[in-house]
């Protein structure tokens, strides 16, 4: 049966330690583009190590999207205080632009339901990103330089 991303099986779920090597490097696959726009191999998604993605499952919810059981997409969450911190929305670069990244951010906010306000970040140059977090509720409220190097974008939602 084809959904809405125009593939035969799209299933969004809980990813496991297991899938931290797959999603690390989804996730440093996806980020290129980012490091292309603002000329900037050292951001944090493509210096990030499997030691450090692995720890990050102890204390953080990662979903995986995954069609025809291969892995190709990504995010992750945590709460504190009452918000939800979402990050590191990952899409393999040729499933882009199926509504993949829609979905998953859809299921880890659903993942929060009882969180009061969702907070998520991206840079000022990716348009993309903007594009989507705003089409999906999100408004900007705070700016912030980064490594002199780019502005980063704080986008929140209420509940």
């Amino acid at each position: 049966m084809e959904n809405n991303t125009g593939m035969k099986s799209l299933l969004i779920e809980r990813a496991q330690v297991e899938d931290a090597a797959i999603i690390l490097n989804l996730q440093k696959l996806a980020y290129l583009s980012e490091a292309e726009i603002y000329n900037n191999k050292s951001i944090p998604p493509l210096t990030q190590t499997l030691e450090e993605i692995r720890a990050e499952f102890d204390n953080q919810i990662f979903l995986k999207a995954l069609i025809d059981e291969r892995i190709v997409g990504s995010v992750r969450a945590y709460q504190t205080e009452g918000t939800c911190h979402i990050g590191r929305l990952v899409v393999h670069p040729k499933f882009q632009n199926r509504g993949i990244g829609s979905r998953l951010m859809n299921e880890i906010e659903g993942a929060f339901e009882k969180a009061k306000r969702l907070e998520l970040f991206t840079g000022d140059n990716s348009e993309r990103n903007l594009y989507l977090y705003h089409k999906l509720g999100y408004r900007e409220f705070r700016r912030k330089n980064f490594q002199d190097s780019f502005v980063l974008v704080f986008l929140e939602k209420d509940r």
